[in-house]
């Protein structure tokens, strides 16, 4: 059975309670969507991640944060894309909020005082991407030792470390 094509026309997803919701708070927070075999992936601009999972929380619409994660699309700007993956268990449905972020300025707010459970999954990403999360209780390595140069899941760091 062939896949149904990608939605990625934000217009089709408003009837989505997620995007609706976040459309009608702040309508320039959200930067794009798309519905893609059965997952929804909304796009938020940077500064208003943490409101946005806040929003989510607060409406009833997800209840669960599950992952926090990185891609680096080294050389393309803007470099990386965190993904933070909610889940409401009322619901049964699942949203991706994704944040891109330039190789210039890697930073982000901190989203520990809306969900605890990012604190490791913040300090993992510092750890190995070199991702900033502002406003973080304790940013430190969390798997490397605290002397180690460079961020070795950056696409640019070299395969045999620096030498």
């Amino acid at each position: 059975m062939p896949l149904a094509p990608a939605i990625t026309d934000i217009e089709q997803l408003k009837d989505r309670p997620m995007v609706a919701d976040l459309l009608a708070w702040r309508a320039d927070a959200v930067q794009g969507a798309r519905f893609d075999r059965d997952e929804l992936t909304i796009f938020i601009a940077r500064e208003a991640i943490r409101e946005a999972c806040a929003r989510l929380k607060a409406q009833g619409l997800t209840d669960f944060l599950s992952d926090v994660t990185c891609a680096d699309y080294y050389p393309r700007e803007p470099r990386f894309e965190l993904a933070y993956h909610l889940l409401s268990m009322k619901r049964k449905e699942r949203v991706r909020l994704k944040v891109r972020l330039s190789g210039d300025d890697a930073s982000v707010e901190s989203i520990v005082s809306i969900w605890p459970s990012a604190n490791f999954f913040e300090r993992e990403l510092f750890d190995l991407f070199g991702i900033r999360f502002l406003g973080h209780p304790y940013l430190r390595r969390i798997m490397l030792p605290e002397d180690w140069e460079g961020h070795p899941l950056r696409k640019d760091y070299p395969v045999e470390g620096y030498r």
